[in-house]
């Protein structure tokens, strides 16, 4: 068959079938009558074989050794080719997103683009102030995708850029909702955290729901800013977490300044002294504890805590006894 011929049928290019005779990878074994190199069945099946092999990445210098060479062990090469293709799918995916963001930025020009494209690269610095500065000016200088600004606070270490971070996101509105709700499924409870911390700084009803769920998360850290979160909203399913927060000295103070804050609602009142008090009756509560749930009763308007705050003054614990008797005595002055 001639070169015309294997080029119609074999999709190569007669230019590329001169190539590769050039470099000795499959050169045409006969001749016709008028002279004319003619390639066999064999010299055809080698072809498709060098093309299979280009398909999956063989450069011809590898494509020829494979062929060539008995002794040619091709796992070691295939791994390596593995490797190479997951990093080229990570650069090309990278460059995807890059480029998404900047279109959902919606640039007017090429300045736009090139602000947009600067802000991203700060977003990624590895200088927390650089980071910090590009979340503050997100907001009133260059437009950033709401999605550059979630895995950026879902990614971010440093306490000072993440704040920053979160209040960008925040002055955003809702835009982010749902790619912090995907970082709440996170198996990384490092994620779930920042993204249970991004979401409380989201005042609606959503987010609400989304931090009551992160009340059930596995990971007690999570469940503690959830029921911070939810306290201040005035949800009444924090409570339990809030006074095991006092109960365990986490966030203690923060913790009975949200069970305050739910008493505010008399309906709440009651439920809340009630579970202080019933952790005060647990045995298994040590003296200092037991101090602090007296301390958050303090704050807990209505007859249950009053009452309590009474047999209290006369606990077996002189602390215990001597903080509910002061904090009688503020309550009703003589």
């Amino acid at each position: 068959m001639l070169i015309g011929d294997v080029a119609r049928r074999s999709g190569v290019s007669a230019r590329m079938l001169r190539h590769y005779d050039s470099l000795g990878l499959v050169r045409p074994t006969g001749r016709t009558d008028a002279g004319y190199r003619e390639y066999s069945s064999e010299d055809i099946r080698r072809i498709f074989h060098i093309e299979s092999l280009r398909s999956l990445g063989l450069s011809l210098r590898e494509v020829k050794r494979a062929l060539d060479d008995p002794g040619f062990a091709p796992s070691e090469l295939v791994d390596d080719l593995i490797h190479q293709t997951r990093e080229r799918i990570a650069d090309e995916t990278e460059l995807l997103t890059r480029l998404s963001r900047i279109s959902a930025a919606e640039p007017a020009a090429w300045e736009d683009v090139l602000q947009t494209v600067a802000l991203l690269q700060a977003l990624r610095s590895t200088s927390a102030g650089k980071r910090q500065r590009a979340a503050l000016s997100s907001i009133e200088q260059v437009p950033v995708p709401v999605e550059a600004l979630v895995e950026a606070v879902l990614s971010e270490t440093d306490p000072n850029v993440a704040g920053a971070l979160r209040w960008a996101l925040a002055q955003l509105g809702d835009g982010g909702l749902a790619l912090l709700a995907e970082g709440l499924g996170s198996p990384m409870a490092e994620v779930r955290k920042r993204a249970v911390q991004a979401i409380a700084e989201i005042p609606n009803g959503e987010t609400t729901t989304l931090l009551q769920d992160a009340l059930a998360d596995p990971d007690i850290v999570i469940r503690r800013y959830a029921a911070l979160a939810l306290g201040t909203r005035g949800v009444a399913d924090a409570i339990p977490t809030l006074i095991n927060m006092i109960v365990e000295e986490a966030n203690d103070v923060d913790a009975a300044d949200a069970l305050s804050a739910l008493a505010s609602r008399p309906a709440l009142a009651d439920q809340i002294a009630t579970g202080l008090v019933d952790r005060l009756a647990d045995s298994t509560v040590e003296s200092p504890a037991r101090r602090r749930l007296t301390q958050a009763l303090a704050e807990i308007p209505g007859v249950t805590t009053s009452r309590a705050l009474a047999d209290l003054s006369h606990d077996d614990d002189r602390a215990v006894a001597l903080t509910a008797a002061y904090i009688l005595g503020i309550r009703s002055p003589r």
